[in-house]
């Protein structure tokens, strides 16, 4: 979560110093990233479950949201199952 996180203050910093005209469009435009973060954040981290476990695993490996050593232990069926390009 925190890797997503700073992410997030990334493109809101990003955003904020942005050559966008008007403070209404520099506003709009930070809303729709915090709206877009606050789904991803949900996507990822609400309802674990053993069941969902795959999906929010290659959700992670394809956000970069997880280490190759953070992956040590698990299967290599789990592995190859979770490749974000699979």
């Amino acid at each position: 979560m925190e890797r997503l996180c700073a992410a997030v203050i990334t493109d809101l910093e990003e955003a904020i110093t942005s050559d966008i005209d008007s403070y209404h469009g520099k506003y709009t435009y930070i809303y729709r990233l915090v709206e877009n973060a606050d789904k991803r954040l949900s996507l990822l981290f609400d309802g674990h479950s053993r069941s969902r476990a795959p999906l929010q695993l290659t959700l992670f490996r394809s956000e970069g949201l997880v280490e190759n050593d953070e992956l040590e232990g698990m299967s290599d069926e789990l592995l190859n199952a979770t490749k974000p390009d699979h």
